[in-house]
C-alpha cells in the first residue's frame, strides 16, 4: 500500500536529532529520503550505544535513519556540488541544519540551489533562525527551552527550572515545526508550482509555545508569572504526588467534577467546595501529599481506577514500551534490520485508516551506505565512481 507522502524525495544534510527525526517521519508517511553524510565524521548519535547485537549500529541510528537510503559525500570538495545538483534533478526537498551562512560557504544555499531547480523546497533548521542577534550561536535543547521563557515559570521555586529527559525544542518545535514547513510548501508549490526556503528556529517554536496561556495573558497585562504561581505550574493542586512506596501518580483533575472524584476518593470531600486553585493551596497541598504517602501507587490506582478523576501512574519506561497501551495502540513496531534481523523501534505517533505508515528497514552502517548507486542512478561509470572515491570525494 503507497504511503501517504509517496512521491516526495526529500535530500537529508540534517545531523543529531532534530533534522534526522524529521525525516525519519516523512519517511515512515513514503517520502523517498537520501540522507547525506560525511565518510569520516560520523554523527555523534553513532557513537551513542546500545549497538544491534553483531553490529556496528548504535539503536538510535537505526531508528532515527528509519526507512532512509544514506550517501557519503565531502560536501567540503567543489566536486560536491555536481553531485547535488545532478540529484536535485530527482529531489526537490532539501532539509539542513548548518549553522546561518555554511551552506552558502558550500555553494549550497536556497539562493544557489533555486538556479539549479526553481520547484525546490528548502527548509533550515536552527538553534535562533537565520536572522537576528543570536543566529550564529551554538546551543542545544536546553538553551532553547530557557531562551524561550518557559523555563522560567516551570518547576519548583526551591529547586529551579526542571530538566526533561527528552528533547521538547528540538523535536516538539524543531523536528515538527519542520515537518509543517515543509508539507505547507509541497501544498503551495501544488497549487502555484513555486518552491520557497522556509527557516526553522527551534527558539521561535519554543516561545510560540508560551501562546497557552502566559504568552497570551502576559501581551494584555503585562504581567510576568513565575513558578508555582498558575493553574498549570504548581500553583493549584494539578501535579505530581509521592506515594508510600516511593512511586507517583498524576493529578490532572481541574474541572470540577474531576475533582469532587479526587477529593472523595482520598477521603477529603471537605476540599470539594474550596476547588483546585484554593487560595490556601500550599498548605491543602501538604495535606494531600500526607495521605497519598499512606497507600502505595498501586492500592491507590485501585481505587482511582474505579472512578474518573483525571489520576495515572508515573510510569517508568519500561512499563510504557511492555505494557498494554503500546501493545493495543501499536506503538512498538518489529523493523527489518541488518543480516536478516528484525529489531524492535517506536512506531510513527500517527494513524491512518488508507496509508498506513510502512517500517521498510532500520537504518544502516556507515560502512553500508548506498553511495555507489545512488552514483550509478546519477550516471557515473564504475571507473568514475572509483576515481573519485580515491580522490576523497565520499570521505
Amino acid at each position: 500500500m503507497a504511503g501517504a507522502l509517496e512521491g516526495l524525495k526529500i535530500l537529508d544534510f540534517s545531523t543529531l536529532v532534530p533534522g534526522p527525526y524529521a525525516t525519519m517521519c516523512l519517511a515512515d508517511l513514503g517520502a523517498k529520503v537520501l540522507r547525506i553524510k560525511s565518510g569520516t565524521r560520523p554523527d555523534v548519535v553513532d557513537f551513542l550505544p546500545p549497538f544491534l547485537p553483531g553490529t556496528e549500529l548504535s539503536a538510535v541510528t537505526a531508528q532515527l535513519s528509519r526507512n532512509k537510503e544514506v550517501m557519503t559525500l565531502n560536501l567540503k570538495d567543489p566536486r560536491a556540488v555536481d553531485v547535488i545538483h545532478k540529484l536535485l534533478g530527482e529531489y526537490d526537498i532539501i532539509i539542513e541544519q548548518f549553522r546561518p551562512g555554511v551552506m552558502a560557504k558550500l555553494n549550497l544555499d536556497y539562493e544557489s540551489l533555486k538556479k539549479v531547480n526553481p520547484r525546490l523546497i528548502y527548509c533550515s533548521l536552527t538553534g535562533y533562525g537565520q536572522t537576528g542577534p543570536l543566529r550564529d550561536r551554538a546551543g542545544h535543547d536546553i538553551n532553547y527551552i530557557a531562551m524561550s521563557g518557559v523555563a522560567s515559570y516551570s518547576g519548583k521555586k526551591e529547586s529551579g527550572p526542571p530538566l526533561i529527559g527528552i528533547q521538547v525544542a528540538d523535536i516538539a518545535s524543531g523536528s515538527n515545526n519542520a515537518i509543517i514547513g515543509i508539507l505547507s510548501s509541497v501544498i503551495y508549490r501544488e497549487r502555484t508550482g513555486n518552491g520557497q526556503h522556509i527557516d526553522v528556529s527551534m527558539t521561535d517554536g519554543m516561545i510560540a509555545f508560551n501562546s497557552f496561556m502566559q504568552g497570551a495573558s502576559y501581551l494584555i497585562n503585562g504581567k510576568d508569572i513565575g513558578m508555582e504561581e498558575n493553574l498549570l505550574n504548581g500553583g493549584s493542586l494539578y501535579d505530581y504526588y509521592e506515594t508510600q512506596d516511593g512511586r507517583y501518580l498524576s493529578f490532572g483533575g481541574v474541572e470540577p467534577q474531576f475533582f469532587k472524584a479526587f477529593c472523595q476518593t482520598i477521603g477529603r470531600p471537605d476540599l470539594v467546595a474550596r476547588g483546585v486553585e484554593a487560595e490556601n493551596v500550599a498548605q491543602i497541598k501538604e495535606e494531600i501529599s500526607e495521605i497519598l504517602k499512606k497507600k502505595t501507587l498501586d492500592e491507590w490506582m485501585e481505587l482511582f481506577n474505579a472512578t474518573d478523576a483525571c489520576v495515572e501512574p508515573v510510569l517508568s519506561l519500561g512499563e510504557v514500551l511492555e505494557g498494554p497501551l503500546v501493545e493495543e495502540r501499536g506503538m512498538v513496531v518489529e523493523v527489518p534490520g541488518p543480516n536478516g534481523s528484525t529489531v524492535k523501534q517506536i512506531a510513527n505517533p500517527i494513524k491512518f485508516s488508507e496509508s498506513i505508515p510502512q517500517y521498510r528497514h532500520t537504518g544502516i552502517p556507515l560502512s553500508e551506505a548506498n553511495t555507489e548507486e545512488v552514483m550509478k542512478n546519477l550516471g557515473y561509470s564504475q571507473e568514475e565512481i572509483k576515481e573519485v572515491g580515491k580522490t576523497g570525494l565520499f570521505s
